[in-house]
């Protein structure tokens, strides 16, 4: 053999070394660097980390008074790798579920699309909220099931049966949350509707870490380093809630029996007083293992229980949506307080007739609100858009609804909690689609004149409609959080909003509204609403329907300095002095005075126990 060949065996078997060192070299990095599953493995031999869960916050009402608190919970985490020769029966039947549920949740558990973060060295949730009950029954029995652990939780309490939508609930997170916010992971809970929702960072708190030393056998044996590397967890923030739940269970019962909404804010702060959407559902329903059963009849009841419609609902304002266009045509100088139309059983030109009630005529501004007269608003809505200082209806019309957003009108207000809608204010664009543009005019959109047609609120835009009135032109921005401990409440709630009307034009305003509950010349359409020693204010609304009409109300009080301002829909309730304005009298009355007075007791308990719910809609 030459020695040539003897050369190029000696680089071949260099090479292979060469190949087999970096071979070794690569799958050190990857076991060491590239990956951390032995690290993970050798981690859970001699450690446990468990995440300590914080308290969530409390919440109150006005007066201090506790509406939501914790009650003790448990989870059951597991360990895959740790469970060995576990008795599966024996399991199911200490914690009460079938061995089909067993299977099922391991199945999901180990489903990486729904459980990214799925690991056997990892504990991974496997059942949520056990009472403390069932906990003590298994705690008993747990050295039996290896691998199985119990994490202490916490669960919502709610003192009353009251105040679902506002509060709202909590729920297990979904893929979306954990995939917007790294502060969750699988199990965890987050807020689902009302403040649980629109506060969930200051309620959730931050979660803490306990590090703690196994044994050899995988038995816990302390804190590690004495607890020099856990994390304590820091509660979430208490919620003060603008609520006067004392009031808010009395519109509660008042609507017992009905579809529609109570909403009253505080004029002088835009904090709500109550917020009552009917029907309504307990909220501890919503906790625990039976929250999915529960929300689902919910969803499935024809009268909508989980709709909040004190801000989701949007229905036509009807008269209640007079006093907001009387302050444009005063504005903009189409009629002043002294400007009277002729009422002919309703505005009546060639071709057109909207119908009214009885009354003198022809009638002046403060009369026509005490009275609800509808030629009236027709006749000054068609002067208006019809008038010659403007280029185009379509002109006369921006101007019209620029003056109506400044009110809180088109747009939502930014209520503090999920789900509020808009409504509807239709601008020259709206009409030009529906009847070509430059082809319509004033009469062609009387309807919009006396609150119906294409003009959608929501109850709480008629509240806030109210409280502007009250405070003669300017707003806060209504809001359902007081306070949040060792916090102060957004800006945006302690800035008023001011109109684009004059405020001297609101007293003529307020004195119509006035004239409607004592009576007036020409007549009055809330006299219902007239309490001995409280000065209130208030215009009716009678919203048409295709089946019987929607009452509706809303009115402050005291006239001046105004303490309470209020709406109220009352779907299928007739004429707005029928249903919504005995009902507004009561939530006055129990506000201001703290009670009802004994001879009104009646009242009470006859509204409460009136079912206006259509039939259809009724369940048995």
């Amino acid at each position: 053999m030459s020695k040539h060949q003897y050369q190029n065996r000696k680089f071949v078997i260099a090479g292979i070394a060469i190949g087999i060192v970096l071979v070794f070299i690569i799958q050190l990095f990857s076991l060491q660097v590239a990956t951390d599953r032995y690290k993970k493995n050798a981690d859970s031999n001699a450690f446990l980390k468990k995440t300590i869960y914080p308290s969530r916050g409390a919440i109150y009402d006005r007066n201090g008074e506790l509406l939501v608190f914790n009650e003790p919970s448990y989870d059951v985490a597991i360990i895959p790798r740790e469970i060995v020769d576990l008795d599966t029966l024996d399991l199911c039947s200490t914690l009460s579920i079938t061995k089909e549920y067993f299977d099922e949740r391991v199945a999901k558990m180990k489903d990486r699309r729904l459980n990214p973060g799925y690991s056997v060295f990892t504990p991974q949730l496997f059942m949520t909220q056990l009472t403390v009950e069932e906990s003590a029954v298994f705690q008993e029995k747990l050295f039996k099931f290896p691998g199985f652990y119990i994490q202490r939780r916490d669960t919502r309490k709610y003192a009353h049966n009251s105040a679902a939508h506002a509060l709202g609930d909590i729920g297990e997170v979904s893929k979306r949350d954990i995939a917007n916010d790294d502060y969750y992971t699988r199990g965890d809970y987050i807020g689902r509707q009302g403040v649980e929702r629109s506060y969930e960072k200051q309620l959730r708190g931050t979660k803490g870490l306990e590090v703690l030393l196994r044994d050899a056998h995988g038995r816990i044996q302390g804190k590690y380093k004495g607890g020099e590397l856990d994390i304590k967890a820091a509660p979430g923030k208490d919620l003060t809630l603008s609520l006067d739940i004392e009031l808010q269970m009395f519109g509660e019962k008042l609507m017992q029996g009905k579809l529609g909404s109570i909403v009253a804010i505080e004029p002088s702060t835009g904090e709500i007083l109550c917020l009552v959407s009917s029907p309504s559902f307990d909220p501890s329903s919503m906790v625990g293992r039976k929250r999915g059963i529960s929300h689902r009849d919910l969803q499935r009841d024809p009268t909508k229980p989980l709709f909040n419609r004190s801000i989701m609902a949007t229905y036509p304002p009807a008269s209640v949506f007079k006093v907001a266009q009387g302050a444009i045509f005063l504005q903009e100088n189409i009629v002043d307080v002294n400007t009277t139309f002729p009422c002919y059983h309703g505005f009546v030109v060639p071709g057109l007739r909207v119908g009214c009630h009885t009354h003198p005529s022809p009638v002046a501004f403060k009369g026509a609100i005490s009275t609800s007269c509808n030629s009236y608003f027709c006749w000054g809505l068609y002067k208006m858009i019809d008038n010659r200082k403007y280029k185009s209806p379509a002109e006369a019309l921006t101007v019209w609804k620029d003056h109506m957003v400044t009110m809180g009108f088109g747009y939502a207000l930014g209520v503090d909690l999920p789900g509020e809608k808009r409504g509807l204010i239709p601008n020259a664009q709206f009409y030009d689609k529906i009847y070509g543009e430059g082809k319509w005019n004033g009469l062609r959109i009387i309807h919009t004149a006396i609150g119906q047609g294409e003009i959608l609120l929501t109850p709480i835009q008629i509240a806030n409609l109210s409280a502007t009135i009250a405070n003669r032109g300017h707003y806060y921005v209504p809001h359902i959080v007081k306070s949040v401990k060792n916090d102060t409440i957004s800006q945006l709630y302690r800035t008023p909003k001011q109109t684009s009307i004059d405020p001297h034009y609101y007293d003529y305003i307020v004195e119509g509204m006035r004239g409607a509950v004592i009576g007036s010349p020409y007549g009055s359409t809330a006299r219902r609403a007239n309490i001995p020693g409280i000065e209130v204010c208030g215009k009716t609304g009678t919203a048409q329907n295709r089946g019987r009409d929607h009452s509706v109300f809303m009115g402050f009080a005291p006239m001046k300095n105004a303490e309470i301002a209020i709406s109220v829909y009352v779907e299928h309730g007739g004429f707005g002095a029928t249903s919504a304005v005995p009902i507004a009298a009561l939530m006055i009355e129990k506000y201001l005075n703290g009670t009802i007075a004994q001879e009104r007791d009646y009242l009470v308990d006859e509204i409460s126990k009136t079912n206006l719910i259509p039939y259809d809609l009724k369940k048995y």
